[in-house]
């Protein structure tokens, strides 16, 4: 008898420990897949390390920075790019690189962590709403539609407009015309999900509406999520460079580079690099996690290989 359940551990634990040998052995296989399917795309790869030098920018930068952003050199008001100023300088003689490389946390920043709450409300505005059904879609689905009536811009526009100038108040203007967009994706995704067969047992095993929606709704939504949220954020910085350009954002003498574009206007015909290398960086920057978007929803889409 001892033997018998000696043998029965064994066999438990031989499936035990193969049964997560296998999961692992499939979770490794697919990103390993993944890696190669991605490291096809060769604008995709290019725009991921522009990326990772932005953001070491937005740690590092600052304290790297060849002068302080504030430091004023009236020998050197306007002075084109040189040996010892890369970008040149502004209309105070101060170093227009090290302002670039001290403005990335803010431009980055704010950008960053409005998307990061935008999406978070709308992805659960949007699982409330293909759930549920009913007067929460309709509620959800209606606001989203009014918000899109609205170009972004606009709508960030009079958002600030009513709350005042601010690089707090660009926070939620930013912020609140994220959400509609992440709202009607995960709403899309959570009807495709919520059909599916593990969806119907676990709610034939009594799992709560809670469970379901967070445990084993969401996972299947992650890949729509992901790519929304990396393309947003290139319409973020836009939307939060714009607003400073105007004068509703960062204070116009912050190092922020929609405000260094707003300083710069004034003195286009007789130092245009006040303009170009700051429009030049915002481009880049855009244009990287835009393309880094549509390489990241490509590599995920098996329909392509």
């Amino acid at each position: 008898m001892p033997n018998t359940q000696n043998e029965q551990v064994k066999t438990d634990t031989s499936f035990d420990e193969n049964y997560i040998d296998e999961n692992v052995s499939v979770k490794t296989n697919k990103t390993k897949e993944f890696i190669k399917k991605f490291m096809k795309r060769k604008t995709a790869v290019a725009a991921f390390f522009v990326m990772c030098f932005l953001l070491l920018m937005a740690l590092f930068g600052p304290s790297l920075a060849p002068y302080a952003p504030e430091a004023y050199d009236y020998d050197n008001i306007l002075a084109g790019p040189s040996a010892s100023h890369l970008f040149g300088t502004d209309q105070y003689g101060r170093d227009i690189f090290s302002r670039i490389l001290a403005g990335t946390p803010l431009t980055l920043g704010v950008s960053l962590s409005s998307v990061i709450v935008g999406a978070a409300l709308g992805t659960v505005l949007g699982l409330l709403a293909g759930y549920y059904g009913g007067w929460i879609e309709m509620l959800v689905m209606r606001g989203a539609d009014v918000l899109f009536s609205f170009p972004d811009i606009l709508l960030a526009i009079a958002i600030v407009a009513l709350l005042g100038p601010g690089i707090v108040n660009v926070f939620i203007a930013v912020a609140v015309f994220t959400v509609p967009s992440f709202a009607r994706i995960m709403r899309s995704a959570t009807l495709a999900v919520k059909g599916s067969l593990y969806v119907e047992v676990a709610r034939s095993l009594g799992c709560k509406d809670g469970r379901i929606l967070f445990v084993h709704i969401f996972p299947g939504t992650l890949q729509s999520l992901i790519v929304n949220f990396t393309m947003r954020i290139g319409s973020a910085i836009m939307a939060a460079s714009s607003l400073s350009f105007l004068g509703f954002g960062a204070n116009i003498a912050d190092p922020e580079w929609g405000a260094m574009l707003s300083l710069g206007r004034s003195y286009l015909s007789t130092a245009p690099h006040m303009v170009y290398l700051p429009g030049l960086v915002i481009f880049i920057t855009v244009l990287a996690f835009n393309l880094f978007g549509d390489g990241l929803r490509d590599t995920l889409d098996p329909k392509i290989k």
